[in-house]
């Protein structure tokens, strides 16, 4: 089963923040849904990703998995383009993106999911 069972229930924004291997202070992640297995490029995960005001990252970054992105709220700058609220991004595996930074802080709710066929052959796509 790639994801439980789940009926509506409350988020709770104030607990569950998990710190990121990997990522800066002050960007931190709550898993709702899912497992996402690097190593066996295997899983599918929904999760929040919160970058509290003034976090950022230094570098572009890839991964091996398809990334969607929608922003909730807030204002996340990528690359030099600033984005708000109801924002959307769709990554295919390996393409570079970032670096981020969000001045006032912002929310964002992500999928990522390996390609469920296998190894991804061609140029990538959403």
């Amino acid at each position: 089963m790639l994801k439980e069972h789940k009926e509506f229930f409350t988020v709770d924004l104030s607990t569950g923040w998990e710190n990121i291997p990997g990522y800066p202070e002050g960007i931190k992640q709550k898993t709702l849904s899912g497992r996402l297995d690097e190593d066996k490029r295997e899983g599918v995960r929904t999760r929040l990703l919160r970058f509290e005001p003034g976090a950022f990252t230094a570098e572009p970054f890839t991964h091996e998995y398809y990334e969607e992105v929608f922003q909730v709220s807030g204002k996340l700058t990528v690359g030099g383009e600033t984005f708000g609220p109801m924002t959307y991004a769709c990554r295919p595996p390996r393409v570079a993106h970032g670096p981020f930074r969000s001045d006032e802080g912002c929310l964002l709710f992500e999928i990522h999911y390996f390609d469920p066929a296998g190894a991804e052959e061609g140029p990538p796509r959403c």
